[in-house]
């Protein structure tokens, strides 16, 4: 822990720590790790458990008056009413690390009314410890990180999850995915929403997008990302995201080139953004599904492409689009400020 941290970071560097301890000691006999299913596809292990009681556990001895939101126990420990509240993920990435694919960390923010003012991301099997505190900047092991630099979508990395819940979008994301792959450089699945955060402010990746996100998945990461320079929202551009379900992240040009594409996808979309949405996915899904029987790979992706269009001309070049107007939420939500609001209380 350094001495130049704020002392909430220190105490929570020191709670990921004890949490990484508790998974790495896990993982050398992973197969013998107790796991069971909350929902379809979505697990949670005793090392989840037992690694969320070490961060509350740090937490509490040295914040007994803060309130603990956590992935597994919800709010059953700390302060009800505190307007401290530390939003833990104790494993993100559950399911790599039931498989032994090391891409998982734990994730710890601190929400000060309902704005996140400190964050730690912390990867157990490189002891990459990502680390932010409001204003200080964002860090990689003591290292400043700032996000990627590159400015041409089709030099850019972008990071992202599939549905894998029942009634998930999965058509929506094939469509997503045919507007974006011809157009950067790769599009990758790591399955851990905090560490490709992590690795949009390191740029390490140019961008992230992902829906079916809770709380604790993007809390820190959104601190590290702006820390480092980038920009965070909803897919229509809007800030305000934390529960919101959607989330897209990026460096601040790409991720301006980014929302045009992503934002009739969003369930803030206007009404004729949603249909041209609708016809983009019944499109996807047609042409996939006469292509499947009787044509190659390079033949499907190659036609499912044909149709898509650049959001405007300089986009198409490469170079930033101008980020849109806001946009009205479709639905009244709670402001960040609040402490009346879902996680500020």
């Amino acid at each position: 822990m350094s001495s130049n941290q704020h002392p909430m970071l220190n105490v929570a560097v020191k709670a990921a720590r004890a949490a990484g301890a508790i998974i790495n000691r896990a993982a050398l006999d992973v197969e013998a790790v107790r796991v069971s299913q909350k929902q379809v596809n979505d697990f949670v292990t005793e090392v989840d458990h037992a690694s969320e009681s070490a961060i509350i556990q740090t937490l509490l001895e040295a914040y007994p008056g803060h309130g603990i939101l956590a992935e597994e126990s919800g709010r059953e420990h700390g302060a009800k009413n505190s307007e401290f509240v530390w939003i833990i993920d104790p494993l993100d990435g559950t399911t790599n690390f039931i498989h032994g694919f090391p891409v998982y960390c734990v994730s710890i923010a601190l929400a000060v009314k309902g704005k996140i003012e400190q964050a730690v991301v912390y990867d157990p099997t490189r002891n990459d410890l990502f680390t932010a505190t409001r204003g200080r900047g964002a860090f990689l092991n003591d290292r400043r990180i700032r996000v990627s630099k590159r400015t041409r979508l089709n030099e850019c990395l972008i990071s992202t999850g599939f549905p894998f819940r029942t009634g998930d979008n999965f058509k929506q994301y094939l469509a997503i995915m045919a507007d974006l792959m011809p157009r950067a450089a790769g599009l990758r699945r790591p399955g851990a929403a905090a560490l490709d955060l992590a690795y949009v402010a390191a740029g390490s990746c140019d961008a992230f997008f992902e829906t079916g996100l809770n709380i604790w998945d993007v809390a820190a990461g959104s601190l590290l990302v702006t820390e480092a320079g980038g920009l965070i929202g909803n897919f229509t551009g809007e800030p305000d995201f934390l529960e919101q379900r959607e989330c897209l992240a990026g460096a601040p040009r790409v991720y301006g080139q980014l929302v045009p594409l992503l934002a009739k996808y969003s369930k803030f979309a206007s009404v004729d953004d949603k249909l041209d949405a609708s016809e983009r996915v019944r499109a996807v899904s047609q042409e996939a599904a006469r292509q499947s029987g009787n044509a190659t790979e390079g033949d499907i992706y190659a036609r499912s492409t044909v149709s898509l269009q650049q959001p405007d001309a300089q986009a198409a070049d490469g170079e930033a689009a101008p980020a849109p107007a806001p946009r009205k939420p479709l639905r009244a939500r709670a402001n960040p400020g609040n402490t009346d609001g879902k996680f500020g209380r």
